[in-house]
């Protein structure tokens, strides 16, 4: 396995998912200072400009947390859209080169380009992937790990099983690979590492932390919903993800709507929403690890019980193995 070089200083194999409308700098940097990797999209910020204040902002804060306290901050992380509906992937790019941020995520393509221009300074590159035949093409691209979006992630989600995926792509790509796909705790980062996963890539859970920006009533739902409540539909953007269904419902999204394979015309189909714009605003993304989040709570206090956790689940395995190994 090739994990990056800062793997032996977190304190937990846990990245942070960058969420749209979701992640800023709060997060990323509570993430880094409780010691996993934390990330956001450059598109939660209107303009290259306003991104660039954001990436400023938490590289300044992790300084000083670290010339304060003596401890090493966890690196973070920028998620890019690397598609030609995206005008901007160019200049925001030449952003994370000019401040050297350390981890680039990329969605929607693999340009061997991009990867090229982040090994220049020395980044890493992870790609999000929901099927083989993206893994490979990324692979080809140079990317220094793959996240697999497994059956049952918050966005963009895949339809695989985690288990026969993770073994799938690790035949072949032998750098970093992060499994994403409904893991809120500690039981659920060690069983992705017992998969052959080297992180957990954590984002529903995420959502509901005092440092989010996640609405109040977009909290209290994903607290009131059961992993039944996670609709899987490509007509909200085109790209198959996963929505809560009260909030589908609440736009008026009847179940025909939302089981069209291609993207809806919303100023056309749906009196509630005379713009796409304004439905993303009240449209919520989750996994169907909503099943398990029950409160909002500090990233502090949701790190360390997810190391908590984490440890106890370590504990029983190896309690499981001495028995078996015992012969």
């Amino acid at each position: 396995m090739n994990r990056p070089s800062f793997y032996n200083d977190l304190n937990l194999p846990v990245v942070a998912a960058p969420m749209f409308l979701i992640s800023g700098p709060e997060i990323v940097i509570e993430c880094c200072k409780n010691g996993i990797v934390g990330t956001f999209p450059a598109l939660n910020q209107r303009t290259t400009e306003g991104f660039e204040e954001w990436v400023v902002e938490i590289k300044e804060a992790l300084a000083k947390f670290e010339a304060e306290t003596g401890k090493k901050a966890a690196p973070f992380g920028v998620n890019l859209i690397v598609h030609n509906t995206n005008p901007r992937v160019q200049a925001d790019l030449e952003i994370c080169i000019k401040h050297k941020v350390p981890i680039i995520v990329t969605s929607l393509g693999a340009v061997s380009q991009l990867v090229d221009a982040v090994h220049s300074y020395g980044g890493l590159v992870w790609h999000d992937v929901i099927k083989k035949r993206h893994a490979e093409k990324a692979a080809e691209a140079g990317v220094d790990g793959l996240i697999l979006v497994s059956a049952g992630a918050g966005g963009h989600a895949g339809t695989l099983n985690p288990m026969p995926f993770v073994q799938e792509i690790r035949s072949f790509f032998k750098k970093t690979i992060l499994l994403a796909g409904c893991i809120s705790n500690g039981r659920d980062v060690a069983s992705a590492m017992q998969m052959g996963a080297d992180f957990a890539w954590v984002g529903t859970r995420f959502i509901n932390t005092t440092e989010s920006r996640a609405s109040e009533g977009y909290r209290d739902m994903i607290i009131s919903s059961g992993a039944s409540d996670i609709v899987h539909t490509a007509a909200v953007s085109g790209v198959e993800a996963n929505f809560l269904r009260p909030s589908l419902e609440a736009m008026g999204i009847t179940q025909e709507m939302w089981s069209k394979k291609a993207k809806m015309d919303f100023g056309k189909e749906l009196d509630a929403a005379k713009a796409e714009a304004k439905a993303w605003k009240t449209l919520w993304s989750a996994g169907q690890g909503v099943a398990t989040v029950h409160d909002n709570i500090p990233v502090s206090e949701l790190v360390h019980r997810i190391r908590t956790e984490f440890i106890e689940a370590l504990k029983q395995q190896k309690e499981v193995l001495e028995k078996y190994s015992a012969d």
